[in-house]
Order: structure tokens, then C-alpha cells, then sequence
């Protein structure tokens, strides 16, 4: 592939944050500078080249690196400990880190031997996003910089690999440590087939303008920056997500296409009135959201307020998106997720293993044609125990209608099972969002002596209002079955959320559950 073959590598569109911006086509250009860096110090085609950045530019470019030697990018959360990504360094066997530099001095000693450091110094952007210290932002001394990696190379000539892998995702590790899925290499034509299916997913299309505002380590937002890279976009990078910035950065960008999580939703609409209607959205034509179940009065509000732009997924690490669902869909079967999309297949397991017809409840598999096969690094078995007839599951619950529309319930490992009867917390937490005074809440199941587990409510109050236990319960009780009201409330400053807007019970449950048997 030469460097004028834009198979994986756009000739329009552009990439900024903040104040700088730059042409896709020279971002492109630094990443091919990169990746002959990288081949020249060793690096080959289905190495794994990690990555310890917050958004930014570089991150685009180490992505862009990977992508033209075929190597896999593994994107780190940075908000782990030193130890959890050394774990992580070790398991892909990655011989080359690129990190921020204010990431690098919290890695320490951690570091594992033989692992090449390249890093590059934290921008003003991301330390006013973070309150960071401008002295821990530099590039150490003795520190190979990025910059000077690209400077020093030019560009990668044999691109013959280009395309052929993408991301190695690590799970979030509920159980354990975390599990890096990792996609089968694909041919170069199947390649710019998955990467045109990546793009259809999300609307993508030469000239859309789109703001990354979700952490490009998680897998949706990881997925949907590399189709925007390839499909000639333009991408803002937020550093941090800021409701009311995004706001001014859709009116002033005149953005067409954004990619949120349900939490964001709900800071937006927590904006006073006056500063929601203060801006011009009328640009926006396709906001697609997933990661995590969205409360039906809050989807409502955000269709009221931006229109029928606004699409909704189910998919996973593991399989890719396996069904949208438009306003429209939505509208018309509130809750929906869609159908299966075109190719794909999804159904439903009892128990025991039976296929499950409509309406009934059960766990969600799904079939990958299309998508590139996968397994867990370094963990084959775990690869084999989520797979049902060719089919995968990521531990979802949930239903089938008589028109093949999906519904999710909750996930298996969140059912509680309280004298012998099943309940799901997600549709207590969603009835609890009906409630003015509940900013957030999380539902969980903790030991009983009589019913084997009973349901306890953590729950963050909004600003200035007051709650009573009470009030909750009497509201609850107006809306589900007695079992389904949470015998316990808990009140908290804050829920242990990761930056997708996923909920991690683990942490919540493990103080009830130590020395015992989990629950599920």
C-alpha cells in the first residue's frame, strides 16, 4: 500500500482537541512515521503495541501505527492501579508502551523488563481537563519521546498488513482479573469489508463531524474513533466529558454524528433550561448510544428535546454491535433495542440450554457472522465456556417480542434470587430514575438468612433535594410487586461508575459477600 492508497488512511477530514487541529491526511502521515519507528525497533505483525494515553491526538496517532504494521493496539485504562496494567503488559506481551507522561510517572517500577517506553507530554488540555500538575507532564529525562520517534522516520512503505487487526479490548474484569478479547487476523479484502461494516453501524461517511466524549480505552468509543479515522470524518476529542462544552461544541463544530453513554444523557438534561436552549443543535443527524441500559424517561427527554436522531445498540466487546433500534423503533416498542442487524443473528437460552420463544425471558447469544471470530488472551477455556451453538454470550438477560425485537432485562451476574424467586435490579433502577429526587442508584442482592438474598438500594440524591427511605419505598411500591422494593437503602455521595456510565456492583457487593459464596 503506498501512502496516496487511502484503503486505511482518509484523504479528508481532520482531528482536533481543543485549540489544535490537524488534516486527517497528516495524522495518517505521523502515524506511518510512527509505525516505521516502531518496525524499526523490532515490532511486527501481530505484536501488541499498548496504550496508556487519556484522548488526544497521539493516541490517534498510536492507533493509526498499529493499524498499518498489523499489530493489535491495546488501549489501558488509566485509571488502574500500576499493578493492573503491568498485568496487562505482561499478559499481551506488548513490547512497546506509549504513554502520557503524567501516566508514565504513576506506573512506576511497575513497568515490566524489556518493555520499550515511549511517551509524550501531557497536554495543556487534558491538565486543565484534570487539574494536573504541570511539573509531572513532561517527558522525563532519559525517556525515548514520540515526538522525536516520528521526526527521526519516514514513512512506512510496506503497509501489506494494514488493517488486519484492531483492538485487544480487555474486559472489566467483574470476576478476577480483566480478559483481553482479541479478533483472528483477517485478510486485507476482509479487512475493508468488517472496516465498511464498522462504519455502517454508526453512520459514519466521508464529511460527518463527530466529538469523541467517551474514553477511547473502552471498546464502543474505541471502535467508533478507528471507523471515523478510516471513513474520512472529523473528530473532536474531548478530554473529559463537559455537558454543557459538548453543547458549544455541537453548535460551533456543526456536529452531525456523536456516539454517548445513558449517563450523559442524564448530565445534559440536568442542565437548566436556559442553558440547554442557548444552543444551536439543529446540525446533529445521527447520536447513536450503548454501554449501558438507558431509563426509559431519560431516552424520552432526549428524544423530546434533540428529535428522532437518536439510534440505540446492543452489542459487546465480543461480538460487535448485533442490533439498533432508531427513535422510531423505540417509540413505537418503548425499551427496544432493535432487531438483529442485517446478517446477524440473536437468540435466546433458557436454563437448560433450550431455545426460548417470544416473550420469554432468558440469556442473550449471539451469532458473529461477519464479524472476525475472537478469543480470550491467553484464556481459550473462558473463550469456550460463553459459546452455545456457534453463538456467544456476554451474560445479558433478556427477551425476544414476536416481531424479533430485543429487550434486555439485566445481566445474569446482577439477578437476584430472593426466596426462590428472580429478580432483576435493572428494572428497580430504572423505576427509581422516575424519581426527582434520585440522581443515580444501584440495586444488589447481599446475604439473607431466611430469603438467601435480599435486595438493597444504594442511591445518590440530586442537589438540594432531601430523601427518606420511606419515600422511596412508598414510591416504588406504587410502581412494582412488593418482592421487587428493596428491604435496605443505602445513601451515598457517588456510585462506583466507569467512565462508559457502566455500574461496577463488584464493589458494592464484595463488603456483603466476603468469606461467602457469590451470590451468582
Amino acid at each position: 500500500m503506498t501512502s496516496s492508497d487511502h484503503s486505511f488512511g482518509p484523504a479528508s477530514g481532520h482531528a482536533s482537541i481543543g485549540e489544535r487541529s490537524v488534516a486527517l491526511r497528516s495524522l495518517w502521515s505521523r502515524g506511518a512515521r510512527l509505525a516505521q519507528g516502531l518496525r524499526e525497533g523490532g515490532v511486527r505483525e501481530g505484536d501488541a503495541l499498548a496504550i496508556l494515553m487519556r484522548n488526544d491526538l497521539c493516541f490517534l496517532e498510536a492507533m493509526i501505527a498499529a493499524s498499518l504494521l498489523g499489530a493489535y493496539a491495546v488501549p489501558i485504562n488509566w485509571h488502574q492501579k500500576a499493578d493492573e496494567s503491568a498485568f496487562i503488559l505482561a499478559d499481551a506481551a506488548a513490547p512497546v508502551l506509549l504513554a502520557h507522561a503524567d501516566l508514565l510517572a504513576g506506573m512506576g517500577g511497575a513497568i515490566p523488563r524489556g518493555v520499550r517506553v515511549i511517551a509524550s507530554p501531557t497536554p495543556p488540555e487534558i491538565q486543565r481537563a484534570y487539574g494536573l500538575d504541570a511539573g509531572c507532564c513532561a517527558v522525563p529525562s532519559g525517556v525515548e519521546s514520540l515526538e522525536q520517534v516520528i521526526a527521526a522516520h519516514g514513512e512506512l512503505e510496506d503497509r501489506s498488513a494494514a488493517g488486519t487487526r484492531g483492538s485487544i479490548i480487555y474486559t472489566s474484569g467483574t470476576t478476577g482479573r480483566p480478559k483481553g478479547v482479541r479478533r483472528a487476523a483477517l485478510e486485507p479484502d476482509a479487512a475493508r469489508r468488517f472496516a465498511a461494516l464498522s462504519q455502517q453501524w454508526f453512520d459514519l461517511r466521508p464529511g460527518v463531524r463527530t466529538v469523541m466524549a467517551g474514553p477511547m480505552y473502552h471498546s464502543a468509543p474505541n471502535t467508533y474513533t478507528r471507523s471515523v479515522l478510516n471513513s474520512g470524518g472529523s473528530i473532536a476529542l474531548m478530554p473529559r466529558f463537559d455537558a454543557e462544552e459538548l453543547l458549544a461544541l455541537i453548535e460551533r463544530e456543526r456536529i452531525t454524528h456523536l456516539h454517548l453513554v445513558p449517563t450523559m444523557f442524564v448530565r445534559l438534561l440536568r442542565l437548566p433550561e436556559a442553558v440547554r436552549a442557548r444552543h444551536d443543535l439543529s446540525s446533529l443527524e445521527f447520536v447513536i448510544h450503548g454501554a449501558a441500559p438507558c431509563a426509559r424517561e431519560i431516552k424520552q427527554a432526549m428524544i423530546d428535546w434533540w428529535g428522532p436522531v437518536i439510534h440505540e445498540y446492543y452489542g459487546a466487546t465480543e461480538t460487535g454491535m448485533a442490533s439498533r433500534s432508531s427513535s422510531e423503533e423505540w417509540l413505537a416498542r418503548p425499551g427496544t433495542l432493535g432487531r438483529a442487524w442485517p446478517g446477524r443473528e440473536l437468540r435466546v437460552y433458557g436454563e437448560n440450554g433450550e431455545r426460548l420463544g417470544a416473550g420469554q425471558i432468558g440469556e442473550i447469544y449471539v451469532g458473529l457472522q461477519g464479524v472476525p471470530n475472537f478469543t480470550y488472551l491467553n484464556a481459550d477455556a473462558q473463550r469456550v465456556q460463553v459459546d452455545r451453538d456457534g453463538l456467544v454470550t456476554n451474560g445479558d438477560v433478556g427477551y425476544l417480542d414476536e416481531d424479533g425485537y430485543l429487550f434486555l432485562v439485566d445481566r445474569k451476574k446482577d439477578m437476584v434470587i430472593s426466596g426462590g424467586v428472580n429478580i432483576y435490579p435493572a428494572e428497580i433502577e430504572c423505576a427509581l430514575a422516575e424519581h426527582e429526587g434520585v440522581a443515580d442508584s444501584a440495586v444488589i442482592g447481599v446475604p439473607d438468612a431466611e430469603y438467601g438474598e435480599r435486595l438493597v438500594a444504594f442511591v445518590l440524591p440530586s442537589d438540594g433535594l432531601a430523601l427518606s427511605e420511606d419515600a422511596l419505598r412508598g414510591f416504588l411500591k406504587s410502581k412494582l410487586a412488593n418482592f421487587k422494593v428493596p428491604r435496605e437503602f443505602v445513601f451515598v455521595d457517588e456510585l462506583p461508575r466507569d467512565d462508559s456510565g457502566k455500574l461496577m456492583k463488584r464493589k458494592l457487593r464484595d463488603p456483603y459477600w466476603a468469606g461467602r459464596a457469590a451470590a451468582i
